[in-house]
């Protein structure tokens, strides 16, 4: 590709994720600390907020798409917090499973858990490397 063909990637637009039931998965992504940001239940989407930044992530109903664990290796979004254990203890007490208890990483902690479509998130912190995460 020319340079004058060429294009920039400018940032996330959203991170799109297949669900089998769009009202279960709201239902289990606010039990998780995540806000609603749109629903259109006519197109079949939900839009949730991920801190202050405009691209979120945005559910899509799959009709045929049953409940399934993750496949290993599956992708994994990673979403920065404050404190990845804290996030641990708040999921847990919210009912949602988590895949492994926190884990330790080069910056900080990690914790994974998997919507009932086998979508995996994770919460990771910046708490060993403060000066690479987000200001508040």
């Amino acid at each position: 590709m020319s340079d004058d063909e060429s294009y920039e990637l400018l940032g996330f637009d959203n991170v799109l994720l297949p669900v089998g039931d769009l009202g279960e998965a709201v239902e289990f992504y606010e039990r998780a600390g995540f806000t609603v940001l749109n629903r259109l239940d006519e197109a079949g989407i939900a839009v949730l907020r991920v801190g202050a930044e405009a691209p979120g992530i945005l559910l899509r109903h799959e009709e045929t798409l049953g409940h399934r664990t993750p496949p290993w290796p599956s992708p994994r979004v990673w979403l920065e917090v404050p404190d990845a254990r804290a996030a641990a203890r708040e999921l847990t007490a919210a009912g949602i499973r988590l895949l492994d208890e926190p884990s330790a990483v080069v910056t900080g902690w990690v914790v994974e858990i998997a919507d009932p479509w086998g979508n995996v998130l994770g919460f990771t912190d910046y708490t060993k490397r403060r000066e690479l995460g987000r200001r508040p």
